[in-house]
């Protein structure tokens, strides 16, 4: 009678997958169920596996040999029958039962009958498991062409669209940023005249209170004078002393220089950096609006002004204040920084 490797040979079992299935289960019947289930399984993983088994096994009697007496093992979950532990085990990795009970029973071995019916049905599922993984892959691969991704557009072209993309988006990034800091600048601007503005109004206001406070003090005093002398000349029983006349100019004599009040206008001599200035101006110009005109002129933000003789500076604090307040009349020197 032929050996159980040399039946799983001659059903064309390669030597090294029989051999190894013939040493994991002991018994043919247990081979052909091991060579079934690691069909798609490669060489090195089922070493791998058997060295796992044997370290965590090391208690487990071995397979039975040639010539030992039979003896069996019974699954109490199923109540199939094994030759040997190796078979069991085999039955338990694959069916996940763990309870067995020891059979004085002998198992008798296949019969060539068996072995060929065993053989065949080994073959059929096979063939079905062939078939069932070709008709899979043919549903996978209709799956996948209706999935698939719509044509690439050429390198060159795709490269040509996004740099023109990446283009535009800049330009458009670059208008809309200029744009802001322009309407930014805009505002800080307006911003700056009107507090200039308001700066000024306050102090004229300022100005024109003290003025009408400092006449209405010399009208009181003057009243009182006035009062003072009349009360005299009553209880000394003569006339009260007449009102003092007015003064009027007259155009006798050297002519005094025109005081800084009386003037409109004044010009000033602008050094900046790209040349000298000379421009008039209103006495009641900021030096806000006088800083806007030279930048305007020059392209250049003015951040102070600075007077030679007597020498003094004027920075933002003072650009709220009108010329004529800064003393800058009639006419004046200022350094553009």
């Amino acid at each position: 009678m032929a050996s159980d490797l040399e039946t799983l040979l001659s059903m064309g079992f390669p030597q090294n997958r029989a051999d190894m299935a013939v040493k994991q289960t002991g018994g043919l019947q247990g081979a052909m169920d091991w060579l079934e289930k690691n069909q798609d399984k490669t060489d090195e993983e089922i070493t791998a596996q058997a060295e796992s088994s044997a370290a965590d096994a090391t208690n487990e009697p071995a397979n039975l040999q040639p010539g030992e007496v039979a003896k069996s093992l019974v699954c109490d979950e199923c109540g199939k029958k094994f030759r040997g532990v190796s078979q069991a085990e085999f039955h338990g990795n694959k069916t996940g039962h763990e309870n067995f009970s020891e059979s004085t029973e002998e198992i008798a071995p296949l019969t060539e009958e068996e072995k060929k019916a065993k053989l065949q049905e080994l073959l059929v599922k096979k063939e079905e498991k062939n078939a069932r993984k070709a008709e899979e892959d043919k549903i996978a691969n209709k799956r996948n062409e209706v999935n698939a991704p719509p044509p690439r557009v050429p390198p060159i072209l795709h490269n040509h669209f996004l740099s023109s993309t990446n283009t535009l988006d800049q330009e458009i990034r670059r208008k809309s940023t200029k744009e802001t800091s322009d309407m930014k600048e805009e505002l800080k601007k307006k911003e700056q005249l009107k507090e200039a503005t308001k700066k000024k109004q306050e102090k004229q206001d300022e100005i024109a209170a003290k003025q009408r406070i400092k006449a209405k003090i010399e009208a009181d005093k003057e009243e009182r004078r006035l009062r003072a002398a009349k009360e005299k000349a009553e209880r000394e029983g003569r006339a009260p002393p007449p009102a003092p006349p007015t003064e009027a100019p007259t155009t006798s004599g050297p002519v005094a220089s025109k005081p800084a009040s009386a003037y409109t206008e004044t010009r000033l001599r602008l050094q900046a950096p790209s040349g000298n200035i000379q421009k008039s101006f209103p006495v009641d110009t900021t030096l806000f609006e006088v800083a806007a005109a030279v930048s305007q002129e020059t392209g250049t933000e003015v951040a102070s002004f600075t007077q030679g003789f007597p020498r003094k500076t004027f920075d933002a604090v003072d650009f709220g204040a009108s010329l004529k307040e800064l003393g800058l009349v009639p006419s004046a020197s200022l350094i553009v920084k």
